[in-house]
C-alpha cells in the first residue's frame, strides 16, 4: 500500500520513526517534508499531505507535537477525514465508524511503542461501512458559510 507521510519539525523523528516502521511492513511511503528539524510550519505540510491524498485516493498520516494543528488543517479539504488518534482504539475506530483517510498523531503525546500500535491497528482497520456510510453522506458536503 502507499501511504503518504508528512510532519513539522517538531515531529520529524517520529516521522521518520514511522517510516521505517511502515517500510518494515512493505508499504511504499511518499514524503511530503519536512525533511529536517529546521523550524517550519505545519500548515504547509498538512496541506501538502492532504492535497497529495486526495488527487491520488491514498491514505496519509500527519505528525506534529500534539497533532491537533494537523489535523485541523487536513480537515479543512473536502475530501478529508483525519482523526488525531492517542489510542490503538481510537485508530481501529476512526477507520471503523469514520472511514477516516489521515490518521494524525503527536510526537510529543505518545511513546514510540503507542504510536507504532496505533498505526498498527490503522493498519488493519478497514471500514465498516452500512449505517456509518450514511453518517459520513450528511458532512460530505459541509463546509459553507453561516
Amino acid at each position: 500500500m502507499k501511504i503518504v507521510i508528512g510532519s513539522d519539525h517538531a515531529a520529524f523523528e517520529t516521522k521518520e520513526f514511522v517510516k521505517k516502521l511502515l517500510v518494515s511492513l512493505h508499504h511504499e511511503v511518499i514524503d511530503v517534508g519536512t525533511h529536517s528539524s529546521d523550524r517550519c510550519d505545519y500548515p504547509d505540510y498538512a496541506s501538502a499531505l492532504a492535497k497529495s491524498v486526495i488527487q491520488n485516493k491514498l491514505t496519509g498520516i500527519l505528525l506534529c507535537g500534539s497533532g491537533i494543528g494537523v489535523s485541523i488543517v487536513a480537515n479543512r479539504y473536502k475530501g478529508i477525514r483525519a482523526a488525531l488518534c492517542r489510542s490503538s482504539y481510537d485508530a481501529e475506530m476512526a477507520r471503523k465508524h469514520n472511514d477516516a483517510n489521515v490518521l494524525c498523531l503527536g510526537a510529543r503525546t505518545n511513546t514510540e511503542d503507542e504510536i507504532k500500535a496505533i498505526v498498527a491497528s490503522w493498519l488493519e482497520s478497514g471500514f465498516e461501512g452500512g449505517r456509518h456510510t450514511d453518517r459520513l453522506k450528511k458532512f460530505e458536503d459541509l463546509g459553507e458559510s453561516c
